[in-house]
């Protein structure tokens, strides 16, 4: 039910956020319990949205093979793993900065209410993308012990990001969506507006890369992994097209994986280049 590759797409930009909080590599534990306190919060994420929208994974085609819906799991395994994954994010957060054992109901409340929000606002997808902008700006403060502007850029930027590619995983379903009354910027605009909005979102996402690294001061290496990433999204907007959506799954689960590893991969060369020479 829980894979891998659902927190690879936050994790990178958690350590993004943590590594450019003092422009150095953390140390070895801090970064430990951040990357527990990670793969916690998102088991805790994807395992509530499961349970929540059992009954609609049960109704649409593209999910009902899930394993809930499936039988596999009974509800009763997977509530028990909700607890156990919240109960690992917790342990991790109190080993964290002290604001982190204040503000980690901010982190939690928005994965309770994201499953929610498809059934009463098309705002759903840009709800998602702060469950998951949280990341980089909770590394932040986990290694800083302060809320700053520049790592609420990072998350601004990952929020618009992961905005985008929802709205384009949400147009598979746009005929289940709008037959069930559920709530999605494909049913509710169409396939055409919500290409072009995901453009903008996407642009956004590279301007807000582009402004953090030059309030930071970072130099070649980091504008390079925004540079690589920005083409990646353009990719991606141009071969998901309105009349051909066979590539969904490739974009969703692979190429934006490979776009927050490179973002991460080029500061930390970034952040490893100023150290060596003093920068």
């Amino acid at each position: 039910m829980i894979k891998f590759q659902h927190s690879i797409f936050a994790l990178p930009f958690a350590y993004l956020g943590a590594f450019l909080a003092e422009k150095k590599v953390p140390d070895f534990m801090t970064i430990l319990w951040i990357t527990i306190a990670m793969v916690g919060a998102r088991s805790f994420a994807m395992a509530l949205n499961r349970l929540i929208d059992i009954d609609i994974d049960r109704r649409n085609p593209r999910t009902a093979n899930r394993a809930l819906p499936k039988g596999l799991l009974s509800v009763s395994n997977v509530v028990l793993f909700s607890i156990i994954s919240l109960t690992i994010f917790l342990i991790a957060v109190y080993q964290l900065a002290p604001i982190c054992r204040y503000l980690w109901p901010f982190v939690v409340i928005p994965f309770v209410i994201y499953p929610y929000t498809k059934r009463f606002t098309w705002l759903s997808h840009f709800v998602l993308g702060l469950c998951l902008g949280l990341a980089p700006i909770g590394a932040w403060v986990a290694i800083t012990n302060k809320i700053s502007l520049e790592p609420i850029i990072i998350g601004a930027a990952v929020l618009f990001w992961v905005a985008g590619f929802d709205i384009f995983y949400a147009l598979q379903d746009i005929d289940f969506d709008r037959k069930n009354k559920l709530y999605s910027i494909p049913a509710k605009f169409g396939i055409n507006n919500s290409l072009v909005l995901t453009k903008i979102l996407h642009i956004s996402s590279v301007i807000l890369l582009i402004w953090v690294g030059i309030r930071l001061n970072l130099g070649t290496f980091y504008f390079t992994g925004v540079a690589i990433s920005g083409i990646l999204l353009a990719y991606e907007n141009l071969i998901i097209k309105q009349n051909d959506l066979s590539r969904l799954n490739m974009v969703f689960f692979t190429m934006n994986g490979v776009i927050s590893v490179i973002m991460f991969s080029f500061a930390l060369i970034e952040i490893i280049s100023k150290r060596s020479t003093g920068g």
